[in-house]
C-alpha cells in the first residue's frame, strides 16, 4: 500500500495541472493556459499579453545586459531591474570620491545619466514557430543522427537563412536566433532588437540595494530593496545606435503601468523574464546523479573550505574583509545544493520521474513504439557509464580547481623561456612585465598566501582521501614520492619555493629569471598537472553527449506524444517566459509559517551597524521613526518592502516584473527561496517562492528617501 501510495502521489504531481507551475511560451498561452490563468483571477485575455500583430506587455519587457530582465516603465526609454543586475555599472562608476555604491547615485538632470559602454537592452520583436522548416532542413543532412538540433551555429544560420541579409542591413540593431526546445523536438525563431546607448538614472545605496547580503541570499523572510534605474537612447529615428550626446530617450511599443494598490494573500500574480536553465526533462537516474555526485560533492567540498576560511577570517579582520566576497560566493551554490537535495528527497523525486518513466514504456509498447523505451534504457546505461568520470570531474572542479586558489597563477611561460634562452633582453623585460601583470591579477590586494596554504593544506587532504592516487593529476605522484603520502609538507613546499608564493619569491626570480626557475616552479607544474587532468575527463565525458542528445531528444519526443494535449512546457533556455500564480506564504516546517509580505519594521529589527550587510542608512531610519511613508503604506501604516508569490522562477528571471491580474507592475523579481530551489528539476508547489521587491518601496526609495520625485513624474502610477 505505501509503495502503491507513494505511485501515485508522484504520479499526480508529474501529471496533473498544477496552476502556479511553469514556464510557458507566450505564444502558447492561449491554446495552453488562458483558461487557467482566468480560473486563477487573470482580468486580460492572452493576447493582452503577447500579440504578435500588435503592442503588449510582451513589449515591455527586456533582456537587460547578459542574463537579467527588466521592464520599461516610462515612454522616454526608463528601464527598471535589480541593483544586483546593474551592480557591475554601479560599480564602474564608483571612486573614493563618488562612492556611488556606498551612497547611491541618482541624475539630477537626463545630461546627468551616466553612459554604460557594453551594457545593452534587447527587445523581442517576434517569436516564431519554425520547426516545420528546421526539421526539413535537419532532414537534408546526409547523417541521420546529426547533433545540427542542438549547434547554435547552424540554428542560427538558418535564422539569417530564412529571414534573409537584406532584412538584417535595413533593420538596425536587429538580429535573428532559432533556439530549441523539448530536446530538440521544437524550435522557434527570435527576432531581436538591441540597444546600446544605455545611461545609468539611479540606484539606492548598497544598505538599501543589496540590504542582508549574502547572508540573506536565498532565504525568506527578505527586506532588500533590490532595485536600479536606467535609460535607453536611440538615434533620431528610434533605431539603436553607439552613445552620442545627440541621442535621444527611446519612446518603446510599450510600458508598463504601476500600481499603488498593493497586494494581499492569495492575489493573482504573474512575471514575464528570460529564466535561464532547468531541468523538468531529467530521469530518476539523472535526479540521483545530480544529489549523489554534483551536489554532494560542492556541498563537502565548500564545506571543507569555507569551515578554513571562516576560521582564518574570524581571526584578523583584515583577512575578513579580503575573503569576505569569496566565502559569500562559496556560500551561494553550497546553499542552492543542499536546497535541492533536500527537495529531491523530500518530495521523492526520482520516484516521480520513475514513474513517468514507467508510465511512458507502459504506454510505447502498447502503441509499437520500441525506441521510447529504447531511449530510457540507453540514459540509463549512459548514467551508470559516466560515473566515476563524472565523480571525479566534480572533485577536481570543486576542491581542487576552485578550491586551492594558487591554481590561477599564470602557466604561459614559452615566450619568457625563449627571451631567456636567446638572452634578448628587450624581450626578457617585456615578457617578466607581462608575467608580474598576470601574478598580481592573481595575487591581488584580496589574497593572503596564508590563507590559501591553510585551504590547499585541508582540500588537497580532502580529494585525495575520495578519489584514488591512479585518477588524480600526474605531479601528484610527488606527495607520495618525494613526502611519504604528506600533504602538508608537500603544500609547505610549494609555497616555501615557487616563484609566486610570495612577493619576495617573485622578486627574488625577476632580479635574476632563468629557465630552470620557471620549468620547475611547483606551482606552475601543479597547476598544468590539473589542467591536464581536467582536459582528460572532459574530452572523456564528452564522449557520452552524442548518444545522450540523441537518446534525450527521442525520450522528450516520447513524453509529448504520450501527453498530447496536456499542457508541457519547455525546459529554460534564456527564452522569454510567462510564469503565475499566487501571492502566498509557506510553511517551512512543521508549526512554522511565513507570511507573504515583509515591511521597514523587519529592516529595522535586522539592523547591525557592525556588520556591513544589516547597515541601515541614517535617512531610513529618520523615515521609520517619523512614520513619513506617504502614499506608499499599507492599510495599517506600515512600509512594505518585500512580498513572495508561488510564481515558477529560476536565473535570469532576476528584475523580472511582477504583475497583478490587470497587467499593471506591483514588484521586481530578485531571487528564490532556500526550500524552493529544487524547483529547478520539479516544482514545488508548498515550498517554492520568488521573493520580490514590492514596487511601493521601490517609489518611496526614490521619492521620499532620494529626493528622485522627479522621476515618478514620467511613470504612469495607478491606485
Amino acid at each position: 500500500m505505501k509503495r502503491l501510495f507513494i505511485s501515485l502521489f508522484a504520479l499526480c504531481i508529474s501529471l496533473s495541472a498544477i496552476a502556479d507551475e511553469g514556464m510557458w511560451l507566450l505564444p502558447l498561452l492561449q491554446q495552453q493556459k488562458q483558461v487557467d490563468m482566468k480560473a486563477l483571477g487573470l482580468a486580460l485575455d492572452a493576447h493582452d499579453i503577447y500579440n504578435p500583430e500588435g503592442s503588449s506587455l510582451k513589449d515591455a519587457v527586456v533582456i537587460f545586459g547578459g542574463g537579467c530582465t527588466g521592464e520599461m516603465v516610462s515612454s522616454d526609454g526608463l528601464v527598471l531591474t535589480n541593483h544586483h543586475c546593474g551592480y557591475g555599472q554601479i560599480q564602474q562608476h564608483s571612486t573614493v570620491e563618488n562612492d556611488y555604491l556606498t551612497h547611491g547615485f541618482w541624475a539630477s538632470s537626463r545630461d546627468k545619466e551616466l553612459p554604460n559602454p557594453g551594457l545593452s537592452v534587447t527587445f523581442i520583436e517576434q517569436m516564431e514557430d519554425v520547426t516545420d522548416y528546421v526539421l526539413s532542413e535537419l532532414a537534408k543532412e546526409k547523417d541521420p543522427n546529426n547533433l545540427n538540433f542542438q549547434s547554435t551555429r547552424y540554428l542560427n544560420e538558418l535564422a539569417r537563412k530564412k529571414v534573409g541579409e537584406l532584412f538584417l542591413k535595413e533593420n538596425p540593431g536587429t538580429t535573428v536566433e532559432i533556439r530549441s526546445f523539448y530536446g530538440g523536438n521544437q524550435f522557434y525563431m527570435f527576432t531581436r532588437k538591441t540597444y546600446t546607448d544605455v545611461r545609468l538614472v539611479g540606484a539606492p545605496p548598497s544598505s538599501i540595494g543589496k540590504f542582508g547580503g549574502d547572508t540573506d541570499n536565498w532565504m525568506w523572510p527578505r527586506h532588500t530593496g533590490d532595485f536600479s534605474l536606467f535609460r535607453v537612447y536611440a538615434d533620431a529615428q528610434g533605431n539603436p545606435a553607439a552613445y552620442s550626446e545627440s541621442n535621444v530617450p527611446l519612446r518603446p511599443k510599450r510600458w508598463l503601468k504601476i500600481s499603488l494598490k498593493g497586494v494581499q494573500e492569495n492575489d493573482y500574480a504573474m512575471m514575464i523574464g528570460f529564466p535561464g536553465r532547468t531541468y523538468k526533462y531529467y530521469t530518476s537516474w539523472e535526479v540521483a546523479e545530480r544529489r549523489d555526485i554534483d551536489n554532494t560533492v560542492r556541498i563537502d567540498m565548500r564545506e571543507v573550505r569555507q569551515n578554513a576560511m571562516l576560521e582564518e577570517m574570524l581571526k584578523d579582520p583584515k583577512v575578513r574583509i579580503q575573503y569576505s566576497s569569496k566565502y559569500a560566493n562559496s556560500t551561494n551554490s553550497y546553499k542552492n545544493a543542499i536546497g535541492t537535495n533536500w527537495a529531491i528527497n523530500k518530495r521523492d523525486f526520482e520516484q516521480v520521474k520513475k514513474t513517468e518513466q514507467d508510465k511512458l514504456i507502459a504506454w510505447a509498447k502498447a502503441n509499437n513504439k520500441p525506441e521510447y523505451e529504447e531511449a530510457i534504457l540507453t540514459l540509463e546505461q549512459i548514467v551508470f557509464d559516466r560515473k566515476d568520470l563524472r565523480f571525479r570531474n566534480w572533485m577536481l572542479d570543486e576542491a581542487i580547481s576552485r578550491g586551492i586558489e594558487f591554481t590561477q597563477v599564470p602557466t604561459d611561460i614559452d615566450a619568457l623561456c625563449l627571451a631567456l634562452e636567446r638572452r634578448e633582453k628587450a624581450q626578457q623585460q617585456e615578457q617578466l612585465r607581462l608575467l608580474e601583470l598576470a601574478y598580481l591579477r592573481f595575487a591581488n590586494k584580496d589574497y593572503d598566501p596564508e590563507v590559501d596554504k591553510k585551504v590547499s593544506k585541508v582540500m588537497l587532504k580532502a580529494y585525495r582521501e575520495q578519489v584514488p592516487i591512479w585518477s588524480q593529476p600526474k605531479y601528484m605522484d610527488q606527495i607520495d614520492k618525494k613526502f611519504k603520502g604528506d600533504t602538508d609538507a608537500f603544500i609547505d613546499h610549494i609555497f616555501k619555493t615557487s616563484i609566486f608564493a610570495s612577493s619576495e619569491n617573485f622578486n627574488k626570480f625577476k632580479s635574476r629569471p632563468t629557465v630552470k626557475a620557471l620549468k620547475n616552479d611547483p606551482m606552475i607544474l601543479f597547476t598544468l598537472s590539473v589542467r591536464e587532468e581536467r582536459l582528460a575527463l572532459s574530452a572523456a565525458l564528452a564522449d557520452f553527449d552524442a548518444d545522450y542528445a540523441l537518446a534525450h531528444r527521442m525520450y522528450v519526443k516520447g513524453l509529448l506524444e504520450m501527453y498530447k494535449e496536456n499542457a508541457n512546457f519547455p525546459d529554460a533556455n534564456s527564452t522569454m517566459r510567462l510564469t503565475y500564480g499566487q501571492v502566498k506564504g509557506y510553511e517551512p516546517r512543521d508549526c512554522e509559517y511565513y507570511g507573504y509580505q515583509t515591511t521597514l519594521e523587519g529592516v529595522m529589527e535586522k539592523e547591525d551597524p557592525d556588520n556591513w550587510e544589516f547597515v541601515v542608512p541614517d535617512k531610513l531610519k529618520e523615515l521609520y521613526n517619523t512614520k513619513d511613508y506617504g502614499r506608499y503604506q499599507t492599510a495599517d501604516g506600515k512600509l512594505p518592502v518585500a512580498f513572495c508569490a508561488t510564481t515558477h522562477t529560476t536565473g535570469g528571471n532576476s528584475g523580472s516584473p511582477v504583475l497583478n491580474a490587470n497587467g499593471e507592475l506591483i514588484g521586481i523579481n530578485f531571487d528564490r527561496n532556500w526550500e524552493g530551489v529544487g524547483g529547478d528539476i520539479q516544482y514545488l508547489p508548498d515550498y517554492q517562492r520568488s521573493i520580490i521587491v514590492d514596487i511601493r518601496y521601490v517609489l518611496f526609495c526614490i521619492d521620499k528617501y532620494a529626493g528622485a520625485g522627479y522621476l515618478l513624474e514620467e511613470m504612469d502610477i495607478v491606485y
